[in-house]
């Protein structure tokens, strides 16, 4: 037979094994809500609670009732702090990874660039290591967060300027300076630069853009020399220097012999430096 006790929503409970929550009551007696309030009023506390609920991957904004453990009674917060709300989507991030965020092609070569800036000069330039970002949410990605309270709506957060928050106003031509997106090489073409080595930034190009470049490209202020990676018309690569002036003096022979053979429709001179660069994967006529 079902136990009396089964409908009561509260019972006050006087005897039981203890095996926790699998354990059986055995003397008990039923309670309502108004016996406990009139009873334990002066212990009652009501208080606004802000959490990340990972079940259903958003902010839960509750006003809660309790009595020590128990939750008498809860309902939504229609209007919770804004900057409660914030952190607790950030402490959401936090739990689920910085993956979460809107990452792009943009964002992540920012990411890679800011990391280099740091390796240059760790005094000058914060530090953007996932470690390093999942631990500083609170001052670099709260203040993007507002009007936000679930992963979804994190596909509106402007990652761009909330790493460029880190840097501040005074540095962000800087890091264009320091740290340029693009190298436009002697064919005309404006190439992205790849950051993804902190300790060797580097230029992709077709051997044929570059002829006529005598000096290897830098970055950091002509502190770092860029490494360039020469490719055939076809992308493929040919060959990998941090020096330039060294390549067409002593290895560019040796190529050329290669990249005639393969490509033998294009124009492979015996003077690379005063041939003039092109863009063209092949040539005319």
């Amino acid at each position: 037979a079902l136990d009396p006790l089964a409908s009561a929503a509260w019972i006050a409970v006087a005897d039981l094994d203890a095996r926790g929550s699998e354990g059986r009551v055995f003397r008990a007696a039923p309670l309502t809500l108004e016996e406990l309030v009139d009873v334990f009023a002066d212990q009652i506390v009501s208080g606004d609670e802000v959490v990340w609920d990972e079940r259903t991957a958003r902010v839960l904004a509750r006003r809660i009732r309790r009595l020590g453990a128990l939750v008498l009674s809860e309902g939504a917060l229609r209007h919770p702090d804004a900057d409660a709300v914030s952190r607790a989507l950030a402490a959401g991030v936090r739990a689920s990874g910085l993956q979460t965020l809107p990452w792009d092609r943009d964002t992540r070569q920012l990411r890679e660039r800011l990391t280099f800036l740091h390796a240059l000069d760790p005094d000058t330039w914060p530090e953007t290591s996932e470690e390093a970002l999942a631990a500083s949410l609170e001052a670099w990605l709260v203040p993007f967060l507002a009007g936000m309270r679930s992963l979804a709506d994190l596909s509106r957060v402007d990652l761009n300027e909330a790493l460029l928050a880190r840097v501040g106003w005074d540095r962000r031509g800087d890091v264009d300076r320091l740290a340029p997106t693009h190298l436009e090489v002697p064919s005309g073409s404006r190439i992205a630069l790849d950051y993804s080595d902190p300790d060797a930034p580097a230029l992709a190009v077709r051997l044929q853009e570059v002829f006529g470049m005598t000096e290897t490209p830098t970055v950091g202020g002509g502190r770092v020399s860029l490494t360039i990676r020469l490719l055939s018309p076809a992308h493929r690569p040919v060959q990998v220097t941090r020096d330039l002036a060294s390549f067409w003096r002593d290895a560019y022979f040796e190529v050329r012999k290669d990249l005639g053979a393969r490509y033998p429709k294009h124009a492979w001179p015996e003077d690379p430096l005063s041939a003039k660069p092109t863009r063209r994967t092949k040539p005319k006529g």
